[in-house]
């Protein structure tokens, strides 16, 4: 466990030092645009990329047959709740394993079983998926003030664990960072 932990905030502190999201190659990647922008694609307001411009933006890739996934929202809606104000936003990326979990119905019953106030974008061919190289559920983003991903988590996130300390100091990060000039 503690090891885990240690890896969690050592990659948390690589990330935002500017090696970007795996510490590889992928230094200031940039988030790539929503495939589609269609209200049929979203549950929620559709957002843009440039609509989302300087402000710290979490990706959350999630899907609503997955127990982590479920376990990881009251997390996510704390930090939102606590930091809107700040300039901080969630976007959640709804991504289905299963067949049942398809469809912008399906997904709206499931945002609104778990009071989920973002806008979520349905990526039912796991086209999105593919353009941020997820590989599991679920999976967050820290996306910077400036369009750039800083920093990716892999499972579970909870409040009382390091990973959710990890997580929240860097979103006080990157929220206490100059906005982008370009």
């Amino acid at each position: 466990m503690r090891r885990a932990v240690a890896v969690v905030a050592v990659a948390a502190l690589v990330a935002l030092a500017g090696a970007g999201p795996s510490g590889g190659d992928d230094a200031g990647l940039k988030a790539p645009p929503f495939p589609s922008n269609k209200p049929k694609n979203w549950v929620g307001t559709p957002v843009t990329w440039e609509e989302l411009q300087g402000q710290v933006v979490m990706l959350d890739v999630w899907t609503f047959g997955c127990v982590n996934c479920v376990r990881t929202l009251p997390w996510i809606k704390q930090v939102s709740a606590k930091y809107a104000e700040r300039g901080f936003r969630v976007v959640g990326v709804h991504t289905p394993e299963f067949e049942h979990e398809r469809g912008a119905a399906a997904v709206a019953k499931a945002v609104k079983e778990h009071g989920l106030d973002y806008p979520q974008y349905i990526d039912n061919n796991q086209q999105y998926w593919a353009m941020l190289k997820t590989n599991a559920w679920p999976t967050t983003y820290l996306v910077d003030r400036c369009g750039r991903i800083r920093m990716t988590h892999v499972g579970e996130v909870h409040a009382e664990d390091e990973s959710g300390r990890a997580m929240e100091r860097a979103i006080q990060t990157l929220l206490a960072e100059k906005p982008c000039t370009s």
